[in-house]
């Protein structure tokens, strides 16, 4: 008879956990992410992976945090500027592991990972923020990861950039059930967390993507009137356009987005590259 008490087999345990490790890379890889850097402020940002039926109760750890990439510059960086982009490496990583184990809101019995956002965390000339996760974001604790996340990919490389050139982030960290929209309660609880990482971040230009962006950083309604007008958040240009969700529902909408986000180009001093064909 098999004592409960003993450990489960590590042989197991491993080849989910390489199984698990494989189909990540894999979702990565199909979002247009060709590449990644590794740091040890960024090994602590993996994801564990979820035993479908783990033999054992696994005692109580600490938050683990998700989604933030290693600062893509630091490699390059000497000086005063490997310093900063360090810190602020640093800070974005203790601001995940906040969002981690918040339970500020009921949204936290009910999500799967937070999703505190990932990409280029210094300096960056733009970043996107959307609404909240959704069941893909959820699963797997990266913003913009599921057909929305797709879309937001050749946004993104039409614009002549690649996702880790940038950073990507939402209002809410964690899921509303059903995808609902987030409420003004739980939008006024998580704000705090997305303007330290703007601070930090500090992007060039910020992209609002949908309604709902507009709302939790500006307090203004009315997306199909504000996109395509330059407003401004804590003193950065804001480029309001619509959510990727909106656009794959209303495709004729997508020319008006790309009107957007060919005006964020050239407040950014840049043209898009020529279309494929």
């Amino acid at each position: 008879m098999n004592n409960p008490s003993m450990p489960a087999d590590p042989r197991v345990e491993l080849a989910e956990i390489l199984n698990q490790t494989s189909a990540y890379l894999k979702g990565l890889k199909a979002n247009g992410v060709n590449q990644i850097e590794v740091s040890l402020a960024s090994l602590a940002t993996v994801p564990p992976p979820k035993l479908k039926k783990p033999s054992q109760t696994l005692p109580d750890r600490k938050p683990v945090v998700t989604g933030i990439p290693p600062v893509s510059v630091t490699k390059d960086a000497a000086g005063p500027a490997a310093t900063a982009a360090g810190n602020v490496e640093n800070n974005m990583v203790r601001i995940a592991t906040e969002i981690s184990s918040c339970t500020k809101c009921s949204l936290h019995t009910t999500r799967i990972q937070t999703v505190p956002g990932q990409g280029n965390a210094y300096r960056p000339e733009i970043m996107f923020i959307g609404e909240a996760p959704g069941a893909d974001e959820d699963e797997q604790g990266l913003a913009f990861v599921g057909r929305a996340g797709q879309l937001v990919t050749k946004m993104i490389a039409a614009m002549g950039f690649q996702r880790e050139e940038v950073f990507i982030a939402n209002i809410l960290k964690c899921r509303p059930p059903d995808n609902r929209p987030p409420t003004p309660e739980e939008m006024a609880t998580c704000i705090p967390f997305l303007k330290r990482q703007i601070a930090e971040v500090q992007p060039k230009v910020i992209v609002a993507l949908g309604a709902t962006a507009v709302l939790g950083l500006l307090n203004l309604t009315g997306i199909s009137q504000l996109r395509g007008k330059w407003l401004r958040f804590e003193g950065i240009d804001l480029m309001p356009t619509y959510h990727p969700s909106y656009l794959l529902r209303n495709p004729a909408m997508k020319k008006e987005a790309w009107q957007d986000l060919q005006a964020v180009l050239k407040r950014l001093g840049r043209t898009p590259p020529p279309a494929k064909r």
